[in-house]
């Protein structure tokens, strides 16, 4: 299954993993991602130059767990800028349409997610099962 992805949503993306992985903190007194946190996205960025294709509900799982990390930086780094400047400074709309595109990515990972295991269930007429999720291939 594919996710399709425009170049602000990717620009985005790309921004708030550059982030994560130099360990941002928006705020003195935050702390950054945890390592693990960081492999994740790390893991992400090779796929970061065009469309998602999930093949797998672990594959999913994995996606969607990365981009909620980004999205949870780029909303404290937005939350962050607008306290700090006017809700219309440029840089605080600049930072409320990262945090909207990478939201929307995450959106959508979320209910291909739900597509998925909806088809599992249907094929083999039980809930998904680890092994289900990490064997059960979704063709492009």
């Amino acid at each position: 299954m594919i996710v399709y992805c425009n170049f602000e949503e990717l620009t985005a993306l790309k921004a708030g993993a550059h982030q994560v992985l130099e360990g941002y903190v928006p705020e003195q007194g935050m702390i950054a991602a945890p390592p693990e946190e960081r492999e994740r996205v790390a893991a992400l960025m090779p796929q970061l130059d065009g469309d998602f294709s999930v093949t797998t509900l672990r594959e999913q799982g994995s996606l969607l767990h990365a981009v909620a990390i980004i999205v949870e930086i780029l909303r404290v780094e937005m939350e962050s800028l607008v306290t700090a400047n006017h809700p219309a400074h440029e840089v605080a709309v600049s930072a409320y349409f990262d945090f909207a595109h990478v939201f929307s990515v995450q959106t959508r990972l979320y209910e291909v997610g739900r597509e998925m295991e909806a088809l599992v269930e249907l094929v083999n007429g039980d809930p998904v099962a680890d092994e289900l999720a990490r064997d059960f291939v979704f063709p492009d």
